[in-house]
């Protein structure tokens, strides 16, 4: 804590007999919140109807992100028009506000960098993986091994938090998120030219310096991937100048190493000119591996796989968390999404070295909801937030009761966690019909808690060369999907999607209602139109949300090489 930020009411994490809380107002707060579907917070208009809903939820904190593409449209020209509009609506609502930077990455991909970013390749490169075949091919992540990616994203979340320094005076935004889950998807690591160079080279004798004097107490996943490490540290030097497989050797887990260092380089650079600017809390999220049932790169919905690349490889989870958290000093702290990992394990592994917990994500469903107790009772959470809220009514939102009666109870939590008075957060599963509950009794004098569920880029480019289509689709009910059919065409992908309304039915004209991006474009893979109630499937995070106005002008760019 500053005086500064006391004194001007500014949002800061202070640790008071032995739990972290949240400081709003100079007093503290326990966030009851909930994340906006991707790409409801591009529009305050969009938003007019939302609010209600979510006061109505008994929601006291609304996470929703601010994305690259739509404050820098332009280069070097900023604006946050449509920002501004919401924080207003949000403190006319009665609610605050975390706000989640969709810059250089979101889901292990870069479909919210701006389009004059996309585009130019030469001088916003690409990472490159390995296709099905193994023959190298573009991907959509832009890379982290070049300073012009990381010094353009710099540039534009500082000027996003020098905005807020000055226009939030009511201190409406709580925390910012930095990046969304970031990480490389589809490979283990870039394999760019420039990339495999720093691969073959030396590792940086501060990291080998790092792991050697902490082994011993590095998370157990990281030292159960470290075995050869152990050997080498034997044969070598730590002053010794060998290459990644030297010291750790060949596997993808050294290739998650590799860009785990470097992209907490690149999160922290942007980090912490955006702290300087504006020194709110920040922190940074994970999405966390599939359980381990078979590995492989498999399905991508929800938690991926359990090998790295089917997450996004280099993103802070446990078998390197402990290098987040010493590379990147200007993040609060790293926050899990949870969905299907174990609950209690997770939070437990995030709140290493006395760290605050958050879960910005997980699921939306009655077993979400019975996990916020566990959430904020035992681990002392800041709070636990389902993902997707909007497209759920009050009624129907699991939530709704839990955060009433949490809401009434706020203060004697947040009073025994400045006592140091142990609390204790439980659920039981429900059970089917004439089922037993056959789970064991849970013993307070337990130092664990235990969860009973239903087990649940690139210097080899000379010269890129794009052409754009635009495109529009009405009804619903579909996706679509576009390839180049240029031979030579490297990549395809969607530039922008707006979901439009006819203001004039005679002339045609068109109203941009919302920016869709994320899940609304499976991440810019394609487009798509859902029906008015869309059919879920067998996961649990809600990629879809249900029928807007059923008319996307979509424009479609190809890389030609």
């Amino acid at each position: 804590m500053t005086i500064s930020q006391s004194e001007n009411h500014i949002p800061f994490l202070r640790k008071s007999g032995g739990a972290w809380e949240l400081i709003v107002d100079n007093k503290p707060y326990l966030i009851l919140g909930a994340e906006l579907h991707n790409s409801s917070m591009s529009s305050a208009r969009h938003m007019e109807s939302i609010w209600g809903k979510l006061r109505a939820m008994n929601i006291n904190t609304v996470l929703g992100n601010v994305t690259w593409e739509d404050i820098e449209r332009e280069e070097g020209v900023f604006d946050f028009t449509e920002l501004d509009k919401i924080l207003v609506a949000a403190r006319s609502a009665g609610l605050r506000m975390i706000l989640l930077w969709f810059g250089s990455f979101k889901n292990g991909s870069s479909t919210y960098v701006p389009g004059w970013v996309k585009t130019n390749t030469s001088h916003f490169p690409r990472m490159r993986i390995r296709g099905e075949n193994g023959i190298l091919k573009l991907s959509d992540n832009i890379s982290i091994f070049h300073s012009e990616c990381v010094m353009a994203d710099t540039k534009a979340f500082t000027e996003l938090q020098r905005h807020l320094a000055n226009i939030d005076h009511e201190r409406t935004v709580l925390m910012i998120q930095v990046q969304n889950e970031v990480g490389l998807l589809g490979d283990s690591r870039d394999r760019s030219p420039h990339a495999d160079k720093l691969f073959n080279s030396a590792v940086p004798n501060h990291l080998v310096e790092f792991l050697s004097s902490n082994l011993n107490v590095l998370h157990s996943d990281a030292q159960e991937k470290l075995g050869r490490f152990r050997d080498a540290v034997l044969l070598y030097q730590t002053t010794e100048q060998h290459s990644w497989e030297d010291w750790f050797g060949s596997s993808v887990y050294t290739d998650e190493l590799f860009m785990a260092y470097h992209y907490a380089i690149y999160v922290e650079s942007i980090a912490a000119a955006g702290k300087e600017a504006y020194n709110i809390p920040l922190f940074t999220n994970a999405w966390l591996p599939k359980p381990a049932v078979g590995g492989g790169l498999g399905n991508l919905i929800a938690a991926g796989g359990s090998l790295p690349g089917s997450y996004p490889s280099g993103g802070p989870i446990s078998n390197v968390i402990d290098i987040w958290h010493w590379l990147t000093p200007s993040l609060d702290f790293v926050a899990p999404d949870i969905y299907a990992a174990d609950y209690t394990a997770t939070c437990q592994t995030y709140k290493r070295g006395g760290r605050p917990l958050f879960v910005p994500e997980q699921r939306r469903d009655a077993p979400g909801a019975r996990w916020l107790w566990e959430a904020i009772g035992s681990h002392q959470a800041l709070g636990a937030c389902p993902f997707g809220i909007d497209s759920l009514e009050p009624e129907s939102f699991a939530y709704t009761a839990q955060y009433k009666l949490l809401d009434s109870l706020k203060a004697l939590i947040l009073r025994s966690r400045q006592e140091s008075k142990r609390t204790f957060g439980f659920y039981f599963d429900e059970l089917e019909g004439g089922q037993a509950d056959e789970s064991p009794p849970i013993s307070l004098s337990k130092s664990s808690i235990f969860s009973y569920l239903e087990h649940l880029f690139s210097e080899d480019l000379i010269q890129a060369v794009a052409w754009l289509l635009r495109s529009m689709l009405g009804g619903d009910g579909f996706k679509v999907e576009f390839k180049s059919r240029s031979a030579t065409s490297a990549f395809t992908g969607i530039l922008r999607a707006e979901e439009k309304s006819v203001q004039d039915p005679v002339t045609g004209d068109l109203r941009t209602e919302r920016i869709l991006n994320g899940d609304e474009t499976r991440s810019g893979k394609w487009v798509n139109m859902p029906s008015e109630n869309p059919d879920y499937g067998d996961g649990f995070i809600p990629l879809l949300t249900p029928a807007g106005t059923r008319i996307v002008e979509v424009q479609v760019y190809s890389i030609d090489e």
